[in-house]
């Protein structure tokens, strides 16, 4: 990708949120435009960076063969009605309507009901259970505060799991199996999480855990275990049976050896038991030839919320002061961001060209400016190496730097083609 088509310009950071430093930079250079409280629009590395969140999440799912489809967003009031969740959500003032002369229609907070309507007629026999559907779609949420940029708004992008199993046991092996593949998910885009009992609230079910990243800019606070990685949302202690339910669910016996934590929630996983299947009528024929309800799991990542996360876990900090991103290897939409002198532009040209042949995403500035300038953007834009033609470089030779922390080293043009082949191949860092 060349900078002079990208409508990008110049910005000196200025005031940034100290809470959201990484989101106000998205914001201030124009990368995220923000159209209303909640509602924003991505420029191209953001929309491409959570592009590759997505499939990263698609891989693992795959693997673990479950299946993907779509659900509407637009879902008419009538099944929500069936489940016996729609007075709620409207009295809560979560869903947002759509008045139309055909009728009332709910613009989808979440997809319990449609996927539970999807699945009736199509499983009909244990024969075909367990199986399990996921979708990435956009939901909608009328959410009071909206702060925190991406990590909270009114439009945003969402992974949802929904399982279907003939008896409790399977619901828990399917259950077991998806937090398992969470904590793949998350090691791949460089994010260490920690699943924490939490309240089922009104989705109900058996039990359920959120998926939280400690963080600096948590909105949550938990109480941690260090030693052996569990925890729990501190609102859980609010329940009646507070005690129990921690003993029985989780074996959670002894919370003041829990230390104190700021989280942000990822995702959230449950164990809904025949909720939905008993209130919606849903059925299969068991093997003794009778009638009987599914027990179903639902499973969520906010992916618009992680996208805001990963920027703000990987700002570059420089004089105590943030100056941009580098994005992880794993899901950098961009590898390397070329810079030249006007002398060597040839050169540069030639690197950017010979890189996208071979499918090595790339961005060349070809724009006026300083290689000061240049770099700041690179910085800016999040790309995690920079490739610099300067006055100092000598014929045939190009210099990388690493985003992240300055490191540098001086390669032959054609050994840049080589370890970048390598790095996009096998998503690791060059050994500088």
């Amino acid at each position: 990708m060349r900078v002079s088509k990208m409508g990008f310009k110049n910005v000196k950071l200025s005031n940034l949120n100290e809470m959201y430093p990484g989101q106000d930079i998205l914001m201030q250079t124009n990368q995220v435009k923000q159209y209303g409280s909640g509602i924003y629009a991505y420029d191209n590395v953001p929309l491409k960076l959570q592009d590759n969140i997505e499939e990263v999440i698609k891989k693992h799912f795959n693997r673990a063969d479950y299946i993907e489809v779509q659900m509407p967003t637009l879902q008419p009031a009538e099944i929500w009605k069936r489940s016996g969740r729609y007075d709620k959500y409207i009295e809560e003032g979560v869903t947002m309507l759509s008045e139309t002369d055909k009728g009332t229609y709910c613009l989808a907070p979440t997809a319990e009901e449609a996927i539970t309507v999807f699945s009736e007629n199509r499983l009909t026999s244990h024969k075909q259970l367990p199986v399990g559907f996921y979708q990435i779609g956009t939901k909608y949420r009328n959410e009071i505060r909206n702060r925190g940029y991406l990590l909270r708004g009114k439009e945003f992008l969402m992974f949802d799991l929904y399982t279907f199993d003939k008896d409790e046991e399977g619901m828990i092996q399917n259950y077991n199996k998806i937090k398992e593949t969470y904590f793949k998910i998350f090691n791949e885009i460089n994010l260490d999480i920690v699943a924490v009992a939490a309240d089922n609230g009104s989705m109900g079910g058996k039990n359920s855990e959120e998926i939280m990243a400690i963080s600096r800019i948590g909105e949550d606070t938990i109480l941690f275990d260090e030693n052996t990685k569990q925890g729990l949302n501190v609102e859980v202690l609010e329940k009646e049976n507070a005690e129990e339910y921690l003993k029985e669910t989780y074996g959670i016996e002894n919370i003041k050896k829990l230390e104190e934590r700021k989280a942000v929630e990822l995702g959230h996983i449950f164990a809904l038991g025949t909720k939905y299947s008993d209130s919606m009528d849903i059925k299969f024929i068991d093997a003794e030839n009778n009638s009987q309800s599914f027990y179903m799991g639902c499973y969520g990542i906010g992916v618009s919320r992680l996208l805001g996360l990963v920027y703000e876990n990987n700002v570059i900090i420089e004089n105590d002061k943030v100056v941009g991103f580098s994005l992880p290897i794993s899901i950098t939409p961009y590898y390397l961001y070329i810079i030249s002198n006007d002398k060597k532009m040839d050169v540069a040209e030639n690197v950017y060209n010979i890189l996208q042949d071979k499918d090595i995403e790339v961005i060349i500035d070809d724009t006026k400016g300083s290689i000061g300038e240049k770099i700041r953007n690179a910085k800016v834009l999040g790309i995690p190496y920079i490739a610099i033609l300067g006055n100092n470089t000598e014929d045939g030779f190009i210099e990388i730097e690493r985003t992240k922390d300055g490191a540098k080293k001086t390669v032959k043009i054609d050994e840049l083609i080589t370890i970048f082949q390598s790095v996009k191949l096998n998503k690791i860092d060059i050994e500088m």
